[in-house]
Order: C-alpha cells, then sequence, then structure tokens
C-alpha cells in the first residue's frame, strides 16, 4: 500500500501539471503514454514492439492519436482511414511472407489492440481541447465509482460480478461503485463550472459513465486473464502497468466525447 501510495502521488504531481496545461506537451505525454499501452499488449501477445508487425501498428496508433485540427490534418497528404487500411494490407501480406508464422489471428490481434489503445487516447486528447472541465468531471466518476467500489464491495459483497474474469468484484460493488458516481456528479455540478449539462443530465451522464468505467476495467482483466499476466506493466510500481491505470479512461473518455457532442 505504501508503494501504491508513493507511485501514485508522484505520478499525478507529474501527470496533473502537463493535463491542465494542455496544447503540445500534453499531446506528447498522449502519444507516449499510449505508445507504453500498446507496448503492453504487444509483450502479452509476444509480439516484438520492434518486429515488422510491431512497427507498423505504432504508426497506426500515431496516425490514430492525430489531434483533430485543421492545421494538423492538413499536413497529412491521405486520410486516416485510407493509412489503416494500408496498414491492414501490410500485415495480411506479412502472414504470407512469414509462411503463416505470423498469423491471421495476430493481425487481427494487432489491429484491435491498436484501435483500443489509440481510440481511447485520441479522444483523452480531443476532450481535453474541449475543456479542462470535462477530464476532471471525468476523473471524478472514475475515482468515485473506483472507491465506491472497492469499499462497498469489501463491506456488503456477496455476490461475483464476473468471477471467471475478476473474481474479487462484486455485484454490490458496482451498484456501489455507481452511487458514488452518482453523488461525486452532483458535486462537481454544484461547485464546477460545467453548464453544458443540466443536473439530471449530469446524473444519467455520471451513470453511463459509471457503468461503461467499470467494463472498461473488466476489459483489461479479461484481457490479462486470457494472457495469464498479473499486470499488463511494471512501468508504475505497485499499480501494474499503464493500461492497468487507464483502463477505465479508454473506455469512458470516447463516451463522454460522444455526449458533449450531442
Amino acid at each position: 500500500m505504501k508503494q501504491r501510495i508513493i507511485t501514485a502521488t508522484i505520478a499525478l504531481a507529474v501527470f496533473l501539471p502537463i493535463v491542465i496545461y494542455g496544447g503540445l506537451p500534453f499531446i506528447a505525454v498522449m502519444y507516449l503514454i499510449a505508445t507504453i499501452g500498446l507496448y503492453e499488449l504487444l509483450r502479452m501477445k509476444h509480439i516484438s514492439i520492434l518486429s515488422f508487425p510491431g512497427v507498423i501498428s505504432i504508426l497506426m496508433l500515431w496516425v490514430i492519436l492525430v489531434p483533430d485540427h485543421p492545421m494538423l490534418l492538413d499536413r497529412i497528404p491521405f486520410m486516416k482511414v485510407e493509412f489503416l487500411l494500408f496498414a491492414v494490407l501490410l500485415f495480411l501480406s506479412y502472414t504470407v511472407l512469414t509462411n503463416n508464422k505470423f498469423s491471421f489471428d495476430d493481425v487481427g490481434f494487432i489491429i484491435v489492440a491498436t484501435l483500443y489503445v489509440g481510440i481511447g487516447f485520441y479522444y483523452f486528447i480531443e476532450t481535453r481541447q474541449v475543456g479542462l472541465t470535462y477530464i476532471f468531471f471525468a476523473f471524478a466518476v472514475i475515482f468515485s465509482t473506483d472507491s465506491g467500489a472497492y469499499f462497498v464491495g469489501r463491506k456488503f459483497g456477496k455476490h461475483k460480478l464476473w468471477p471467471e474474469i475478476s473474481p474479487n468484484k462484486t455485484i454490490e460493488g458496482s451498484i456501489g461503485g455507481i452511487a458514488c458516481a452518482i453523488i461525486a456528479a452532483i458535486l462537481f455540478k454544484l461547485f464546477a463550472p460545467i453548464d453544458d449539462f443540466t443536473m439530471i443530465s449530469i446524473l444519467g451522464i455520471a451513470i453511463v459513465l459509471s457503468i461503461f468505467g467499470q467494463i472498461g476495467d473488466l476489459v483489461e482483466s479479461a484481457f490479462k486473464r486470457h494472457y495469464a499476466v498479473k499486470d499488463s506493466g511494471r512501468i508504475l510500481p505497485g499499480h501494474g502497468g499503464i493500461l492497468d491505470r487507464f483502463d477505465s479512461l479508454i473506455f469512458v473518455l470516447p463516451i463522454l466525447y460522444f455526449l458533449i457532442k450531442l
């Protein structure tokens, strides 16, 4: 526990100022964190990041992460989708060149893994450009959901939520997490400048984000259980890897962005 607290304190002291500042430093950090996250997934599948498919997947990720800004997009001579389709053709060609040592299943894994990480961190960048308040709202919902699920689950948890994937999570804990997210959303609406949503809207959004945050957590747990690893990485002592810490945000931020734009 002491190690977790120390790591969290240092990480927040470094990460939060960059999130608050925004701009190119924030985008650069998103590129770095997303690259590490994809590396963690590739390592689960025993695919080297320095291999041909590893390098192409990183290039795919970096293209996905390009912010939706006219000055940036005008400098790219092709659309993102065109690059991704070309990358798929390269992957499929590589299966032939390796006599299926790099298989069709590997192609599917890399494409899904890259989209999983890329879309999540792309919408981290896009949501930050919409407004810092929304990022902190997402943080508040996720933190309150995690805390509520943990403490309510320990105190009242009796019915397993999904034992095959995450044996310690309970239905009671999940409901407690949603309830705490609702409370956090009410407080956020009362004290933070988030005027685009009514109180009723905020409550609905908090419930949706809390549910998807828990799904994101379960998805990461499913990855780790399938590939028989305890943590996605070891870059954050006491916490695991990047994906262990950002699994909920990867799901929550795209949903939040879509709701903002409705």
